[in-house]
């Protein structure tokens, strides 16, 4: 008898310890994992905070996804709460969890969002600084003096720019580096193109003045079908986002109208599997309208 209960003392204490060390194993890979990922994350905030020039640390952006995150998925919970009739902690969770992991990314999709407005900015504001610098020329100024001239025009942001291209030029940097390092901070196909006749015309010893007239008339019937390839493309865009909300939409809609119905769903593996396929495939259709209908020039 004594022997019995010694070996289930022994078993108990195993099976403890052994629960214990794969805890410890499983908190730790995830708090490893998600050191990681801030770090990731961080790193890759920083680099959009400088694309568009914001003096902000990066480690706050991650603070306000995780806050937006967090109010996301209370907002989430108490609006089914509200609407639905038949409230139920599965069904609540999950909502929150959904939207807290679909709000979270928000903060840098913002700043992605400013990067591509001021990089539509600066494509327009393009050709006048072509121009701009094409004259200076004409009246006898070297490179570098019409560089200054457009950096000094206080148009934001191709005057900043250039103020940058203009520091890094001062500072003994080869114009080749210089018009190099604004390429890969820009990513704007319009000044590689400038760039890249700029440095071939020094080399070769081209007309630049020539070389920017053209370059600027390019730019100019570029942005003219980029305009009119939005407005034609504009109604699929459109498509692919009302697409996207509808589901959501008509979930939110069926749980207030016919709540025993949706409560299946929230209830059950299957059921919970299947919402978040729909939800997958969704996300892939508005994926393949948005390919379908942005065409690049």
């Amino acid at each position: 008898m004594i022997l019995e209960d010694y070996g289930i003392w022994m078993a108990s204490g195993s099976a403890f310890m052994a629960v214990t060390l794969a805890t410890m194993v499983i908190v730790d890979f995830f708090t490893y994992a998600s050191n990681r990922y801030k770090e990731r994350y961080i790193e890759e905030a920083a680099v959009e905070l400088d694309d568009v020039l914001l003096q902000m640390p990066a480690s706050k952006i991650f603070d306000v996804s995780l806050a937006i995150s967090a109010t996301s998925c209370f907002m989430a919970m108490a609006i089914l709460g509200a609407a639905s009739a038949d409230w139920s902690w599965s069904k609540g969770i999950f909502i929150g969890v959904l939207a807290a992991i679909v709000s979270f990314p928000a903060p840098r999709l913002y700043l992605r969002h400013l990067k591509k407005k001021r990089l539509i900015l600066f494509n327009q504001q393009l050709e006048d600084a072509l121009l701009t610098m094409s004259s200076a020329l004409k009246a006898g100024f070297s490179i570098n003096q019409a560089i200054e001239e457009v950096a000094g025009e206080n148009r934001r942001p191709i005057s900043i720019e250039f103020k940058m291209l203009l520091n890094e030029l001062r500072l003994g940097v080869s114009i080749d580096e210089a018009l190099q390092k604004m390429v890969d901070r820009l990513e704007s196909p319009d000044f590689e193109l400038v760039a890249t006749a700029i440095i071939t015309a020094r080399q070769t010893g081209g007309e630049l003045t020539m070389i920017l007239e053209r370059l600027a008339s390019v730019i100019r019937e570029r942005m003219r079908i980029s305009g009119r390839l939005r407005a034609l493309t504009a109604q699929g865009k459109l498509q692919a986002y009302l697409i996207g909300a509808m589901p959501i939409m008509l979930m939110f809609a069926m749980s207030y109208i016919a709540p025993k119905m949706m409560s299946a769903f929230f209830h059950s593996i299957i059921g919970i599997l299947m919402i978040v396929g729909a939800f997958i495939f969704v996300i892939i259709g508005f994926f393949v309208i948005k390919k379908i209908t942005t065409i690049d020039i």
